[in-house]
């Protein structure tokens, strides 16, 4: 008899021999090794039966059971493997999916340490087609911890049973099996483990890889069937007896709001490819359920969702798909709006009734408050034809802001290869708030290769406004809307196939394909297996670092350099911090020296004319190779070695609050060869711009540099000493221009620094803006400036207020536009006091932000020159009486300048040319 293992793993499968040795692999991989799989075969027809037994014959840890007649769904099997598990914890995997490496151990961890009845762990949705993976529903698995269901009811979203590490004495206790004969039995399973457990475990990593393939046919995927329908409600209804009888109704609004928000959404947004017959039998089967469910629930829900129910519910259905195109597409207008006492609602005739008119309110959107930007428009495909291979299309406008101005152009783009194919087009007015023009696209001018062409690219339409560009979806609603295509022959004799049709939430969707023996690639590249993963490693290592490491040490023992400068900020991101001043003076003073700069892929703000390399490319090899003198503001890639005769300018991007360089435990304890390729990196600096005594007593030490200090304040901060002059003055114009302000507003710049640890989350915006704008004047503007390192959306609930600043590459512009700025520990304050204008510091993290991670030089609370808020109420209150802070912080303001920025007098950009490319002493 072989010893207890310590988790069982059910396995269940049917008909899936391709796929369930990858899954029990997947098991037997695991870094816990006293486990068993239990594979339960639904009685398959195909080779998974064999499959299976040979895999159980090479592992004694798997065992495998044949169900006598197919079940038809998942539960009989995952019942019997129930039936059979000899472990003290149990796990269900399908076979189509697998288990990362940890999973089995990490859970069990878990369990045994929390004393939970079960653990459930984060998942990461695979995407076979194009290898992207996603998690589900991340934000219920941010940090590990111990609750109960009433604790956090949001997890009522998590309804999978195959993320989960259960107690075989927890399951055994309640009689815990899945229902049989009836789909979606996750839902059931899970609702009654909540309900029933005392506590659950979370754990904030994957623990199971939920894999779609392209030729996804589940269950789950068979919207299109009614009786998949059925099954959704019927499951519903049982979950919902279940709360009854278990005493648990109060907690059914949460599984209300999770059902119409996850379940019932998947069939709103499959409605625009849905026959007009199809529509009628859904609602006549949804509509009982949907009126059992109390408004509290309906008003949690998006407006999107809401307008889309009450249609459904009032029998509106012709409206219905149209609708339904709208949902999580903040920027798509309604296709009608009508004004009724001022009130803007959806559709072309004033709502009947109280619940109308309540359900169909557009006033939360602020739609006639928005910037052109985040207008909410819509372009809509009316007709199309296709001639030969050009393709005509007629496309509807509707604009019921009325944001689309005299002036105002239009493109249309599809993309079915890297060059994009585009045609301007006329936006003629056709009523009120909507516009009518006519497109022609050659499909014949679009290049096909040999290998093929086929794209899931979307057609665009771009829209330009005063310099403002936007893009939105080209929608085509209805689901057989374009059905056309041609044959002809061409390009080395190969046939081809030109087709347009709709495909992929109501987009329009151009096709190409080679016939005949060519095979068609997909637009993401596939897996490389074998000789072509071979092939792929040799490519990287004979174009990587390391193979540019050596041409560069060659190019650079060439002779007769000619004098070259390079020119490189913020990591490539664009034209813009202090080696753009210092560019720009060299450029005034007409200096025999050429000049190239850095880019990242993103050309749009280099002055036309300027030289250009990209980052990490052979080209920035050869040129820094080459080059005299080298201008950075962060720090050159590690594997460039400063050649004899290079000098390098580092003109560093901000002052320092938070510790960096050796003041970090990381990097002054770490692995030496960590803290050896940094001191090198910082060793081939010959010249560092100094912008204060601060500066020089906390910065310099700290990175171990001894470079040449040039104290002359930072080159970017000359246009904000100067920031009356008439020039400053029209930029700032400008910026509020292409921020879309309206006059008279007041605007108030957001620049949060990222948290280690947590970069790209949108972390670092800890204001609550929701809370925070009901208390505003209405004078006020708030740009939303993020660092780098981290990414915030605007939420279109307040784009009417809020503005995206992260589009700008040089935070100048923004400086100039600003009123005031808000901050929690920025390097932004140390240049926006050289302004003298007020600053706000919200800092409702500061004691763990100071404490924990890196700490800071300084104790804000003693140096910053205005107040620190934590509270949206306490910001409401600062920003209402801005002249009377200025006035109480004018001293400990005007200190603030003394320490950190004594040097800035506007003349920073000559006095740094004057001491690095002229060599005259400063500093």
């Amino acid at each position: 008899m072989r010893a207890q293992p310590e988790v069982s793993v059910i396995v269940i499968v049917f008909n899936d021999a391709a796929r369930i040795s990858r899954a029990v692999h997947s098991v037997l991989a695991q870094t816990l090794n006293n486990l068993e799989v239990i594979i339960v075969d639904d009685c398959s027809t195909d080779a998974t039966e064999e499959v299976a037994r040979r895999i159980a014959a090479s592992d004694l840890r798997v065992r495998y059971e044949r169900l006598a007649r197919n079940s038809g769904g998942c539960s009989a099997p995952r019942n019997r493997g129930i039936e059979l598990a000899r472990a003290p914890y149990v796990m269900f995997l399908d076979s189509d999916d697998e288990l990362p490496r940890h999973s089995c151990k990490s859970m069990l961890i878990a369990a045994e340490n929390s004393g939970a009845d079960f653990v459930t762990g984060g998942v990461s949705r695979l995407d076979e087609k194009n290898g992207r993976t996603a998690p589900w529903y991340p934000r219920l698995f941010s940090e590990q911890r111990v609750l109960g269901i009433r604790d956090e009811p949001e997890f009522l979203f998590d309804h999978l049973s195959t993320n989960k590490l259960y107690r075989s004495s927890f399951i055994a206790a309640h009689n815990l099996v899945f229902p049989e004969g009836i789909h979606f039995e996750d839902q059931l399973f899970s609702a009654r483990a909540y309900l029933l457990a005392s506590s659950f475990a979370v754990v904030p990593w994957p623990v199971y890889t939920w894999r779609r393939a392209p030729e996804d046919t589940s269950i789950s995927s068979s919207r299109h069937k009614i009786q998949n329908v059925r099954d959704r409600l019927r499951v519903a209804e049982l979950v919902d007896d279940f709360f009854e009888e278990s005493g648990n109704s109060a907690l059914r609004p949460e599984k209300d709001f999770k059902f119409l928000e996850h379940d019932f959404k998947l069939y709103l947004t499959d409605l625009p490819f849905r026959e007009r017959e199809w529509i009628g039998r859904f609602a006549e089967e949804v509509r009982p359920y949907l009126d059992g469910i109390s408004d509290e629930v309906y008003r949690r829900l998006s407006r999107d969702m809401r307008i889309c129910l009450h249609l459904l519910r009032a029998g509106r259905l012709e409206e219905l798909p149209r609708a339904a195109l709208g949902i999580g597409r903040p920027l798509l207008a309604p296709p009608a709006v009508s004004l009724a006492g001022g009130v803007p609602y959806w559709g072309l005739s004033e709502p009947a009734g109280e619940q109308a008119r309540t359900e169909l309110d557009l006033s939360e959107w602020n739609m006639y408050a928005l910037p052109f930007a985040q207008a909410r428009i819509r372009h809509e495909v009316v007709s199309h034809t296709l001639q030969g291979t050009v393709l005509t299309l007629v496309i509807a406008t509707y604009d019921p802001a009325r944001h689309i101005t005299p002036g105002t152009s239009a493109t249309v783009a599809i993309s079915p290869c890297a060059e994009p194919l585009s045609a301007e087009c006329d936006l003629r007015p056709d009523g009120p708030g909507r516009y009518l023009s006519h497109v022609s696209l050659d499909l014949g001018k679009v290049p096909i290769r040999l290998q093929g062409v086929s794209t899931v690219r979307h057609p665009v339409v771009v829209l330009k406004r005063e310099g403002i560009r936007r893009t939105d979806p080209l929608l085509a609603p209805g689901a057989r809307l374009l059905r056309s295509g041609i044959t002809y022959h061409g390009y080395a004799s190969h046939e081809v196939t030109v087709s347009a049709e709709t495909a992929g939430a109501g987009r329009l969707q151009v096709v190409w394909k080679r016939t005949g023996v060519l095979r068609v690639l997909e637009s993401a590249a596939p897996r490389l297996r074998g000789p072509r993963r071979r092939v792929a490693r040799v490519s990287r290592l004979l174009t990587g670092p390391e193979a540019k490491a050596s041409c560069f040490d060659a190019w650079a023992r060439l002779p007769l350099k000619q004098p070259l400068a390079v020119f490189e900020a913020m990591e490539g991101r664009g034209y813009a911090d202090s080696p753009r001043y210092v560019y720009e003076e060299l450029r005034r003073r007409n200096l025999p020296i050429q000049t190239v700069w850095v880019h990242n892929g993103d050309t749009s703000s280099y002055p036309d004319g300027t030289a250009l390399v990209r980052r990490g490319s052979w080209a920035y090899a050869r040129a820094l190779a080459r080059a005299t003198h080298w201008i950075d503001s962060h720090n050159l890639p590690y594997w460039i070695q400063k050649p004899p005769g290079t000098r390098y300018l580092q003109t560093w991007h901000g002052q320092t609050l938070k510790k960096m360089g050796l003041d970090l435990a990381a990097l002054r304890t770490g692995p030496p060869a960590v803290r050896e390729a940094f001191l090198s990196s910082v060793a081939r600096w010959d010249a560092l711009v100094c912008p204060s005594p601060e500066f020089e007593r906390t910065f310099v030490p700290a990175f171990g540099t001894s470079a040449q200090l040039i104290s002359s304040g930072y080159p970017r901060n000359d246009v904000l000493a100067r920031r009356t002059e008439p020039a400053q003055q029209a930029r700032a114009e400008a910026a509020r221009r292409s921020l879309d302000i309206p006059a008279g507003r007041k605007v108030l710049l957001y620049a949060p620094t990222f948290r280690d640890g947590a970069r790209g989350t949108g972390d670092s915006v800890s204001v609550p803006f929701e809370a925070l704008l009901p208390l505003l004047s209405d004078d006020w503007t708030i740009v939303v400036r993020t660092h780098p390192y981290d990414r915030f959306r605007i939420p279109p609930q307040l784009a009417h207020v809020l503005r995206d600043g992260t589009p700008f590459p040089d935070v100048n512009d923004l400086v100039l536009a600003s009123d005031a700025l808000m901050t929690d520990y920025s390097s932004l304050m140390f240049d926006y006091a050289v302004t003298g204008l007020p600053m706000i510091f919200y800092a409702d993290d500061y004691a763990a932000y100071r404490s924990c991670g890196r700490g800071t030089y300084y104790d804000l609370e003693e140096i910053a020159p205005g107040p620190l808020v934590e509270t949206p109420e306490a910001l409401a209150a600062v920003l209402s009486d801005l002249d009377g802070i200025s006035r109480r912080y004018k001293d400990r303001y005007r200190r603030f300048q003394e320490m950190f920025c004594p040097y800035d007098t506007g003349r920073a950009s000559a006095a740094v040319v004057d001491a690095f490319f002229e060599g005259k002493s400063h500093g």
